[in-house]
Formats: structure tokens, sequence, C-alpha cells
């Protein structure tokens, strides 16, 4: 009972960190959106990132798409540090997040788990 309890507490966590980041992208935060265009991107694109966001996240929320989803939230973070890099911005909160995605994958799924410990 305890594992299951941990196991929905760190889903949700993640779950928190991008719909949360999602729904400042859909209601067009001023401060986010000038952001964005400092990366080039602009309000239809900060939607389309949005909706990127809610999908993957829907899909790791559910534990027989879990695996999907963390690829997907990996991949979005991994861009979203390469952008920060790119324009010379700090990116160890974007760094951080995509440890604790893994970090929560690896405890949700132990075939992950087998798969990049064991090698199996």
């Amino acid at each position: 009972m305890k594992n299951k309890i941990i196991y929905w507490v760190l889903t949700g966590l993640v779950a928190f960190i991008f719909i949360g980041s999602a729904i400042g992208k859909f209601t067009a935060n001023t401060e986010a959106l000038k952001m964005g265009e400092s990366f080039g991107l602009n309000a239809n694109t900060f939607t389309i990132l949005g909706i990127i966001e809610i999908v993957s996240a829907i899909l790791f929320i559910i534990p027989r798409t879990g695996v999907l989803g963390t690829l997907l939230l990996a991949a979005y973070m991994g861009g979203a540090i390469a952008t920060h890099l790119e324009h010379g911005l700090p990116f160890l909160a974007q760094c951080m997040i995509q440890a604790f995605i893994w970090m929560v994958a690896v405890y949700r799924f132990p075939e992950l788990r087998s798969r990049l410990v064991n090698g199996k």
C-alpha cells in the first residue's frame, strides 16, 4: 500500500510540473510569451508546445502508456535543455526536472529499471 501511495504521489508531481507548464502556455502568460519570443516562438507555437506537454503527461500518468510518456517527456526536456544552452540561459532547473522524470520512471516501471540497470 505504501509503495502505491509513493507511486501515485511521484506520478502526480511529474504531471503537475508539465500540466502547470502547459496551462501557462495556454493562458498566454505575458512573461512566458516574452521569453518564448526571445527563442523565436510565437503564441501558436506555444499552444502546440502546451498540447505536447498535456498529451505527454497524460501518457505518463496512464500505467499502460507510462513508458511512452516517459520517453516523450524526456525528449521534451532534452529540447528545453538544448534551447536554454543555445541561448546562453541557465538550464539547471530543466536538468533537475529531466533527472526527476527518470527517477520516477525507474521507480514506476520495473521493466525500464531492468533494462537500464541490468541491460536485460
